[in-house]
Order: structure tokens, then sequence, then C-alpha cells
């Protein structure tokens, strides 16, 4: 099955495993926080890598990205992404300490910890709804401008598909307002793989 086919109905199966997945990543981070957090409804959509840039704006746009290789029966990669504030306060509250937007090696290793307990959190929700065997790989981050960051998926998988799930997901803990969006990036073969696993012929 082609990807650029995809009906109405299978778009949904994805969106709902966007919506489980990216519900119990926040509820994985509101534990590591030790925090409430509220989350609204993710948008989730296939998108093209073309249409990456439309989401962060100007390709100068400084973003911080985190980087996992996805393994197992699913091949592919995850991009999980914050807006320079976003990714500020989170460093802030998690350790306490004020890093106004300037991100040293203890600051990067938060934002890896937030990064890998989401992603995995993601991860292991999409494995039990698939019923299939997936692992990332440790994170890598990034902080630079999303032109940039979103080269490194293009030009892996550029060649093997050119299809993208993407999830944003906006959240707050009292009244800040975090943005935060995931991607997840399979392969051609492992897209109709976890559509497989889900019933779709």
């Amino acid at each position: 099955m082609e990807i650029e086919n995809l009906n109405n109905k299978y778009l949904d199966i994805l969106k709902e495993l966007g919506n489980i997945g990216a519900g119990n990543a926040i509820t994985a981070l509101a534990t590591m926080l030790n925090q409430k957090i509220d989350m609204k409804i993710p948008k989730v959509k296939i998108m093209d890598f073309t249409q990456l840039q439309e989401i962060f704006g100007l390709p100068e746009t400084i973003i911080a990205g985190i980087y996992f290789n996805l393994e197992g029966s699913i091949n592919g990669n995850i991009l999980f992404s914050l807006d320079i504030e976003s990714a500020a306060f989170l460093v802030e509250y998690l350790m306490g300490v004020k890093v106004n937007n300037k991100f040293d090696e203890m600051a990067k290793s938060a934002l890896q910890e937030i990064g890998n307990i989401m992603a995995g959190s993601y991860i292991s929700s999409l494995s039990t709804l698939t019923s299939l065997s997936m692992k990332i790989s440790p994170p890598a981050i990034c902080i630079d401008m999303a032109g940039a960051i979103l080269s490194v998926p293009a030009i892996k998988f550029g060649e093997l598909s050119d299809k993208i799930l993407f999830i944003e997901t906006q959240f707050s803990e009292g009244n800040k307002q975090i943005q935060g969006d995931f991607f997840l990036i399979p392969d051609i073969d492992s897209f109709n793989l976890i559509l497989d696993s889900l019933g779709v012929e």
C-alpha cells in the first residue's frame, strides 16, 4: 500500500495511535516533573518532508531537536522538537536554574532525558498497540536552526520515504504554554507493516 493512497479510515487509525502515544508521553513527563500537565488534543497528520518548514516558519528559527534511531520490527527515525522558549522552561523547571536560552552540557543532558522519556513512552505505546518490537537509540540533541536540524532525517530517509507522521503536541504547566512536536519517520516498508499489524489490508 502506497502512503499516498491512504484513505480517511487509515488516517484515522494513525491519528488514534498518535493521540494515545502523545498522551502517554505527556503523562510520563508529568511524572518526571512531579507536576500536573494539561494537554490539548494533539494534531496528527501525514506530511511531506517539504511541508516541514511550514511548521517552524523561517529556516533560521532556532529550535531544540532530540533525535532517535528507531530499530526492531520498525526502522526509521523519531525527532522530538521544542521551540527554544519551551526547551528553556522545561530545563529550568527540572534543574531549578535559569538558562536564559543558553544551553550548557548539563542543560542539554536534561533535555535529552526529557526527550528520552517522552519518546520511549510514545514508542512503548505504539509497540503495545501494534504488537511490533520497537526500540529507540540513545538520544542525540542539537540546538540549531530548524532548517539544519530537519535536514538530517530528510537526507537519511528522503530516498526511502517522503512522508512522515507529524504529531503536534501542546501542553501547559500552570499558565505556561509549551509546544512540542513528534515526527515519526518510518521507511515505507515499516509504514506498511504498522498498517498490516492493525489489520489494514
